[in-house]
């Protein structure tokens, strides 16, 4: 694979790794072209199985692929409870509107029916002042939207 579109496809499942630059270890840096600095899934599968099967220091092995300890440790907790899956990086971010729930959703939209001349800049103030949540117009806009679609929250 092109090294461009691997990098890119790292990127986008965010499995890049964020300085493949501080992964000094020897094997990454010798140039062959299968093991990947950029590649966070492979360094991190590496640094374990150094320890375990090469029984490496923790902290030697953990400094040489550019992690602390407790990155090593939740590393190494993460492949204990999904295996190689448990490497992949998770995606940065709430994994859904955890302040616009299905219940203050239902209230904001009850509100918007009962007085359509609402917008969605009032529909944040009123969950602020009545709901007690701060929350950004657009989150509004966007929620309601999903409702209109059907979608709700655990879909």
């Amino acid at each position: 694979m092109d090294t461009d579109r691997k990098l890119a496809a790292l990127r986008g499942q965010h499995a890049a790794h964020p300085d493949p630059d501080a992964v000094r270890d020897a094997a990454f840096r010798s140039g062959n072209p299968f093991f990947d600095p950029h590649d966070l899934v492979q360094v991190r599968y590496e640094m374990l199985r150094r320890v375990r099967d090469e029984g490496h220091s923790v902290t030697k092995t953990a400094a040489a692929f550019g992690v602390s300890r407790q990155g090593f440790y939740a590393s190494a907790s993460a492949f204990a409870q999904e295996g190689v899956a448990g490497l992949v990086p998770q995606r940065p971010g709430p994994r859904r509107a955890h302040k616009l729930s299905d219940p203050v959703v239902d209230a904001l939209a009850a509100r918007k029916a009962r007085e359509p001349g609402l917008r969605s800049a009032d529909l944040a103030r009123i969950a602020g002042e009545q709901l007690g949540i701060s929350v950004h117009r657009r989150s509004v806009e966007r929620a309601l939207a999903r409702r209109k679609k059907g979608l709700r929250q655990g879909a």
